[in-house]
């Protein structure tokens, strides 16, 4: 298995309207950002939009940021709808510039009672939806059949501007969710686990590639936690703060487990861990009220970036 070379930094940027939507892509092209994610949630305990209408927006703003979901979704909705957003979005931002991460969810059982779906058979569904997405992106007659879906010969154009479709970036920490990834994803988008969890996880990913033989470049992404300030204790104050808010339970461990919080030399040190442990697109998840995040998205950039130096 071979990962992808050099490193990438993008964040988490959701945003509720249009100017919204340009003033972030705006920050972040200006600081020098490589990516721009939203998240997804179909039902959740604070406000969250549909995170492929958000990327289309901000596509309108950009003509280089890669657009990546981190992580939608898939088995809450049918994969040949699906299939059809993302290629839009592909062609429309030019392609090469579009990442699908996905993931199962789960942690709110409601959200799949409310859109019809067994929430048990969630990982069934993921892995049986990631090829019929492939097959519908190969710009000539689709034919897949599995337990969950089957289509004939559907002519799904225009194609993706990528050949292929976007690649897609699987999340998940137990081992069947790392197995699905070595078999049908492009590349593995991990959150809330250490960097020692994510070496372990890329070792039993690659043993999986193998076992394949599988031949292509894998890409390797985590979603961190990060909260700048003057001490660790008022980064992790905040970080609970809004984590205990946004998941409705107490974070105040796993924000200290999982997340880089602190001084900027504090942070630069999680994040050298990580890239240790084989991570080389790294999405930050600026913790904090919405009005801080231009400030701490500065700091990361001024504060933090300085302080990086990667080596094998």
């Amino acid at each position: 298995m071979q990962l992808n070379e050099g490193v990438q930094f993008g964040f988490i940027g959701g945003f509720p309207d249009a100017t919204a939507a340009k003033a972030t892509v705006a920050i972040a092209e200006e600081l020098g950002f490589d990516s721009l994610w939203v998240g997804d949630h179909v039902a959740f305990p604070v406000p969250m939009l549909d995170p492929l209408l958000q990327l289309a927006l901000a596509s309108a703003f950009s003509t280089k940021l890669t657009l990546g979901t981190g992580v939608y979704l898939l088995p809450l909705r049918h994969p040949t709808v699906v299939a059809k957003q993302v290629s839009t979005l592909d062609l429309m931002t030019g392609g090469d510039r579009v990442i699908f991460g996905v993931g199962i969810g789960g942690e709110f059982p409601n959200e799949y009672a409310a859109c019809g779906v067994d929430v048990h058979e969630r990982g069934a569904r993921l892995s049986a939806a990631i090829p019929a997405l492939k097959e519908l992106w190969k710009g000539k007659p689709a034919s897949y059949k599995s337990e969950f879906y089957q289509f004939e010969k559907v002519d799904m154009l225009p194609a993706p501007a990528t050949a292929g479709g976007p690649p897609v970036w699987c999340g998940g920490r137990a081992k069947a969710a790392l197995s699905r990834a070595a078999r049908i994803a492009d590349g593995y988008l991990s959150y809330a686990i250490t960097a020692d969890m994510f070496a372990d996880s890329l070792e039993f990913i690659g043993e999986e590639f193998e076992k394949q033989g599988r031949e292509q470049i894998f890409s390797t992404g985590h979603l961190l936690f990060i909260r700048i300030d003057d001490s660790y204790e008022a980064a992790h104050k905040t970080a609970t703060e809004h984590l205990s808010q946004r998941y409705a339970m107490d974070f105040s461990k796993p924000a200290k487990k999982y997340g880089a919080l602190g001084k900027s030399e504090d942070v630069a040190q999680i994040i050298s861990g990580y890239y240790q442990a084989g991570v080389r697109h790294f999405v930050l998840d600026l913790v904090g009220p919405f009005s801080e995040r231009e400030e701490q998205l500065q700091r990361f950039s001024h504060e933090v970036i300085p302080l990086l130096s990667f080596s094998d």
